[in-house]
């Protein structure tokens, strides 16, 4: 983890992000260790869901689990990589990334440990949705201290989100 001291003037774009304020790094998704069990599970429940799209001819609910199967199955072969997030005087800066901070509507820190320790982003934009980012070992109350003289921190958002939830629980 940096603070003040790091220095980030452009990305590879040549885009000014501004001052880094604070800096850590953490995984581009979470890594998740599956056993054998889980795997004959998640086969068994896919399968009998598929079978069952069949039967009653449901054949976009059948397309809809070969691709949730795919996309599972695509991003257990690949590693997930370690990415740079940046709080600057102009923004966040996330998996080469910038988001100014007109664009951010709030943000929200949930610290619930050891399972959970998030950075929420809500933005202005309707058709962008909401951003999870791991603090990992990046102090909560120092993210938000440097946070709250540039956007507005959502108090009522108390828990992590039901799609990370799942995540999380389920090892999706």
């Amino acid at each position: 983890m940096e603070n003040e001291d790091s220095q980030i003037n452009a990305f590879e774009d040549g885009i000014d992000v501004g001052r880094v304020l604070l800096a850590w790094e953490t995984w581009e998704f979470p890594p998740v260790e599956r056993s054998t069990g889980w795997y004959v599970i998640a086969a068994a429940a896919g399968l009998g869901m598929l079978i069952y799209a069949l039967l009653t001819a449901n054949f976009v609910f059948a397309l809809i689990i070969v691709m949730f199967a795919v996309i599972l199955l695509m991003r257990d072969l690949k590693k997930p990589a370690r990415i740079q997030v940046a709080i600057t005087t102009d923004g966040i800066a996330f998996n080469n990334e910038f988001y100014p901070y007109g664009d951010i509507k709030d943000f929200s820190v949930i610290y619930e440990p050891p399972a959970v320790s998030s950075l929420y982003l809500d933005f202005n934009s309707r058709l962008s949705p909401m951003m999870s980012i791991p603090l990992e070992d990046a102090d909560p109350n120092v993210v938000r201290a440097q946070l709250l003289p540039f956007i507005f921190e959502n108090l009522d958002r108390d828990g992590e989100s039901l799609t990370d939830a799942l995540s999380r629980v389920y090892k999706l």
